[in-house]
């Protein structure tokens, strides 16, 4: 048998794997917490006894993990060292094409078919009555596959929407860099885009059967739904969810950050002292924790 097992995220397939292997005495590590303090916090019972350590990327995990007894370490998020500190806006611009004298608002409605369609067509018609007011509005979408590119320009086409962007896939980190002003979709595109230290505004969408739910039962306990703004303890980014998710709103809520450059300035030092507080030389220390785990002697059924 091993010494020891390491799930890597994909907690409906490992952790109750780790459970039956921990029960047998064989040491095991999560990778990637679940998000246990946000959606069905009842689950970190289960996590709890699954794993003699949780290797945690988000440092505001840590406190309500630690109050469940789970053993965990912050190692940092590989992505944080990844990405520069200061994105070379110039070089982004230059390497797309852009002109680099006129606004660049990024539009990323998301990784999915179901979020593509939910929300393409209102991103793009946000992103059009922001172009009728930012004289010389470049507007850039980095996708996520090139299925997806015909599948924005039919939803575009359907909604009539005059706009012709810049789209592009596999370019998202570039085309944030770009970017003065950014329209999002809930998910990691908005950890990216506050490493990227761009403004943003946030909008999503459920099924609405699926948000009655977690809306009745009470099944979501954080106050923000965006990474972004998880880990800012605030809601610096606008969060513009189901009915409230319009193209007037989220160009409201664009036009409102372009034209108040004192509360950018604000927004971008706040990502940057985020940014830095999360690089860690993310592998190294994962392999210390774990390595000090196999070394610690007590059996799992002991280690608590």
């Amino acid at each position: 048998p091993p010494d020891l097992f390491i799930g890597i995220d994909a907690p409906d397939f490992n952790l109750p794997l780790a459970r039956r292997l921990r029960r047998a005495g064989i040491r095991t590590v999560h990778y990637v917490s679940p998000t246990v303090w946000a959606w069905r916090q009842g689950r970190v019972h289960g996590l709890r006894q699954a794993v003699d350590l949780l290797l945690s990327i988000f440092p505001f995990e840590l406190p309500f993990l630690e109050a469940h007894g789970v053993p965990v370490r912050f190692v940092g998020h590989p992505l944080a060292a990844a990405m520069p500190l200061e994105p070379d806006r110039s070089a982004a611009r230059q390497a797309l094409g852009l002109a680099g004298d006129t606004p660049v608002l990024a539009v990323l409605p998301g990784s999915r078919n179901s979020e593509l369609d939910a929300l393409g067509a209102d991103f793009l018609a946000a992103a059009a009555r922001c172009a009728a007011h930012i004289p010389g509005l470049q507007v850039v979408v980095p996708l996520a596959r090139e299925a997806h590119v015909e599948r924005l320009a039919a939803l575009r086409r359907a909604a009539g929407c005059p706009l012709q962007p810049l789209v592009r896939v596999g370019e998202s980190r570039r085309m944030l860099a770009a970017a003065d002003l950014v329209l999002t979709a809930s998910g990691t595109a908005t950890f990216e885009t506050l490493l990227s230290k761009r403004p943003m505004v946030v909008g999503y969408r459920l099924h609405w059967l699926t948000y009655r739910i977690a809306k009745t039962l009470r099944l979501v306990k954080t106050r923000h739904i965006a990474m972004a703004n998880l880990l800012a303890d605030g809601r610096l980014a606008p969060e513009l969810l189901q009915d409230a998710c319009t193209p007037a709103a989220l160009a409201d809520a664009l036009l409102g950050l372009h034209r108040d450059p004192a509360r950018v300035a604000a927004i971008q030092a706040r990502y940057t002292a985020i940014h830095q507080g999360m690089v860690r030389d993310s592998n190294r220390e994962a392999a210390a924790a774990v390595l000090a785990l196999l070394r610690d002697p007590s059996p799992a059924s002991t280690r608590r």
